[in-house]
């Protein structure tokens, strides 16, 4: 389980995070990334991005991946695998995992690894967001 001030909860945020963050995708996942500097290209405020302790995860996980019972338990390993993750971050960034389909297939190593995958892609200085 991530702790309170880990968790995003806003719609307004999710949209943001979805449309303006970077993006990287793999055969289970999406992540999207959007860094605090970024925030104030959106249109959010910086300030309240700067007065988070750390950065903040939401998941997106859609009926595609199955019924309630497999949507659930994909939900919970993206959650444990993304609680370490986040000590990577910079403070007040906020990511959204999105599931696709396959990952009601995937074994936890697998979502793992394409998690992994994807962040290191999202957090390489070069790259620019969409």
């Amino acid at each position: 389980m991530l702790a309170a001030d880990q968790r995003l909860t806003e719609p307004d945020l999710f949209r943001a995070v979805s449309r303006k963050g970077r993006r990287a995708g793999s055969r289970t996942l999406v992540a999207h990334l959007l860094l605090p500097d970024e925030q104030q290209v959106v249109g959010m405020s910086g300030d309240r991005a700067r007065d988070l302790p750390g950065p903040r995860a939401g998941f997106v996980v859609s009926k595609a991946v199955g019924n309630a019972v497999v949507r659930n338990r994909v939900k919970r390993r993206l959650r444990h695998a993304v609680r370490p993750a986040l000590a990577g971050l910079p403070a007040g960034s906020v990511l959204v995992v999105r599931a696709q389909a396959a990952a009601a297939d995937a074994s936890y190593p697998e979502l793992g690894a394409d998690l992994a995958r994807c962040l290191d892609r999202v957090t390489t200085p070069g790259q620019e967001a969409r």
